[in-house]
């Protein structure tokens, strides 16, 4: 289970099938993964923690960059749409973030423009690469610089999960690339009634 699990945590960009679990469409991590409290800077330059700044009741994260070719907008879209889908009770108890993975790009003001295009409540996060790949290692994320392009440019490797950090700060339930905005809805809401 646990090779099983670390198969799809670690999956770079690229294809994957939902995985349902019960009733729902996320993967139970047990035992969760427990959240550390490094800090990396939200947009606003601000000391920012997965563990102690999260206040809310669910938070969804997502790591990824902004000159991603593919999957982080499809992804991030995807949030978006799914939070469109949550009345305003569910609403109020949830945040996304958004962790740079290619942080020498992704500095403040570009995070804010990108997460403004696509939601302007999501938060978004950068800090130092070694940090980032820490706290990636921590949720079983991978986060590696990836090859130059003919462009000039360089692609990120990264995990594509989505990772939900529960008030215990710990993360009991990952999503998949593949799920769509309204399993995301129906998860939070189920998980939220719990």
């Amino acid at each position: 289970m646990v090779g099983f699990l670390l198969a799809l945590l670690l999956s770079g960009c690229g294809g994957g099938d939902d995985v349902q679990t019960g009733d729902l469409h996320g993967t139970i991590v047990d035992p969760p993964f427990q959240v550390a409290a490094d800090d990396l800077h939200d947009t606003d330059g601000n000391d920012y923690s997965l563990a102690d700044s999260t206040d809310k009741r669910l938070t969804l994260v997502f790591f990824g960059y902004t000159h991603c070719p593919d999957i982080c907008q499809v992804v991030m879209s995807t949030l978006a749409s799914a939070m469109t889908r949550l009345d305003d009770a569910d609403r109020e108890q949830v945040d996304v973030v958004f962790v740079t993975t290619d942080p020498a790009r992704d500095d403040e003001a570009t995070l804010r423009d990108y997460l403004d295009r696509i939601d302007p409540t999501f938060v978004g996060l950068t800090g130092p690469l070694p940090t980032i790949i820490e706290v990636g290692n921590q949720l079983a994320v991978a986060v590696e610089h990836g090859e130059k392009l003919p462009s000039g440019g360089y692609d990120v490797t990264h995990g594509t999960s989505v990772l939900g950090i529960d008030s215990d700060d710990e993360v009991p339930i990952v999503w998949t690339q593949g799920t769509s905005a309204t399993q995301f809805a129906a998860d939070v809401h189920q998980l939220l009634d719990r």
